[in-house]
């Protein structure tokens, strides 16, 4: 059987599928891509950052608000 009616293969499917720049699509896609978890990560490290920064300012002045207090205690009592 195969000798009269020998297999032929198919030849192979071309699915070709232009693309084409949209724009506006590559424009939302930048957006959702800075959007995403990372941008808020970084924005909120950087928040942290600060808000360390000035603590330990804050801090600082304390101790030495307290340092004068005490010397000026220490000196016009004793």
């Amino acid at each position: 059987m195969s000798i009269l009616f020998p297999k032929v293969r198919k030849p192979r499917e071309w699915d070709y599928r232009p693309i084409y720049y949209d724009k506006e699509k590559e424009a939302r896609k930048d957006k959702l891509a800075r959007l995403h978890r990372g941008s808020f990560r970084e924005a909120h490290e950087a928040n942290t950052h600060k808000r360390k920064d000035t603590q330990r300012k804050s801090k600082l002045v304390f101790w030495i608000a307290l340092l004068l207090l005490l010397i000026f205690v220490f000196h016009y009592l004793l």
